[in-house]
């Protein structure tokens, strides 16, 4: 990453641009008041990659015993491409170890192969299909990693 992009914890001034960027992501699910509420919550995590102060990318999670269940990487259609959702993810599992998880948990939609591809790249290994999980009717992939 450039010296100009940073990882840091999302704060309620984070807020708008998180909810600009879930309304453009592949699920859209998450409100921006959904997300104002996951900010209170001990277990959940929610990181932003920042370049020049503007924030193009967000990971958000929960630290359930020992296995972080990530449940949203969402990009801005203007930084993907760019390493930013591979950065945040290094830094999301780094924290998780630190933090005693040992495993971590994710759905993606089955028709999402740059994100399956992502996952791989750090040891995901495909568990098995939800069908039609999705509001859509899409099957959802479950995936699991050591970490």
């Amino acid at each position: 990453m450039s010296d100009a992009r940073a990882i840091r914890p999302a704060t309620r001034d984070d807020l708008d641009a998180l909810a600009r960027i879930e309304s453009e992501h592949l699920s859209g699910t998450w409100s921006r008041d959904a997300l104002a509420d996951e900010l209170e919550k001990t277990f959940a995590r929610l990181r932003v990659a920042t370049e020049a102060d503007v924030v193009c990318a967000f990971v958000h999670g929960w630290l359930v015993a020992d296995e972080l269940h990530v449940l949203n990487v969402a990009t801005h259609p203007a930084w993907r491409r760019r390493g930013v959702a591979k950065a945040l993810l290094e830094a999301f599992f780094i924290e998780a170890r630190a933090s005693g998880s040992v495993k971590a948990l994710l759905e993606v939609r089955v028709s999402n192969g740059a994100a399956i591809g992502l996952y791989k790249s750090f040891g995901f290994v495909e568990d098995a299909i939800r069908a039609r999980y999705y509001s859509d009717g899409e099957d959802a992939l479950l995936m699991s990693a050591a970490l």
